[in-house]
């Protein structure tokens, strides 16, 4: 074959051994597609946990409130002791934070950190938890 004056001999695609580098990638790549493994399975199998609106998305990352898994787990148990006294939608208070949570659909609803809390009304809320 030839291109532009350049003669280019094809060659035969063999079954090559991989190196030592594609091996140690591959290696590290299973290990991260592992490691995800076990967290989306450690996620999916706490269906009880809380899920996080895309309102409530946006308000944690405009605010920049970042919530601990200790934290999460502080939330989890506030909305299921919520949902055993009957609450539809709770706010929780939580430290600086306020949180709106729908407890019959255990979802966060808002998150307010403690400038965005000054002289705030909540309504359509039903209960109130203070989680320390």
């Amino acid at each position: 074959m030839e291109i532009k004056g350049t003669h280019i001999l094809p060659e035969p695609i063999i079954n090559q051994p991989p190196n030592s580098t594609d091996v140690a990638r591959k290696a590290q790549s299973g290990k991260q597609n592992a490691k995800f493994q076990d967290i989306l399975s450690q996620e999916l199998a706490g269906v009880n946990k809380i899920k996080v609106s895309a309102h409530a998305q946006r308000r944690l990352a405009e605010r920049n409130i970042v919530i601990g898994r200790q934290d999460w787990e502080k939330i989890n148990n506030a909305v299921d002791r919520a949902d055993a006294k009957g609450a539809n939608n709770s706010l929780l208070i939580h430290g600086e934070l306020a949180l709106i949570v729908s407890v019959k659909n255990r979802t966060l609803i808002s998150a307010m950190d403690e400038n965005a809390l000054k002289e705030h009304v909540f309504t359509n809320i039903d209960s109130a938890i203070i989680i320390k």
